[in-house]
């Protein structure tokens, strides 16, 4: 059987947790920050897991991550 590409975008903004979850960075934080609120923006720069429903298509497409 011939490897499986790993898509390149997705890698890039992914990483695996310890336990194999899949870890991501929040969005609607690169512009028109100034009518967001401090704390929105503090909460945006944390990371966060993806949610469990897109995890199977995750996992296709990134298959040795």
């Amino acid at each position: 059987m011939p490897k499986i590409k790993t898509s390149r975008a997705a890698a890039k903004r992914f990483k695996k947790t310890g336990t194999g979850k899949l870890k991501r960075m929040k969005a609607y934080k690169s512009h028109i920050l100034t009518k967001k609120s401090a704390k929105r923006k503090r909460n945006l720069r944390q990371s966060t897991v993806t949610d469990a429903t897109n995890s199977k298509v995750m996992k296709k497409i990134l298959p040795y991550l």
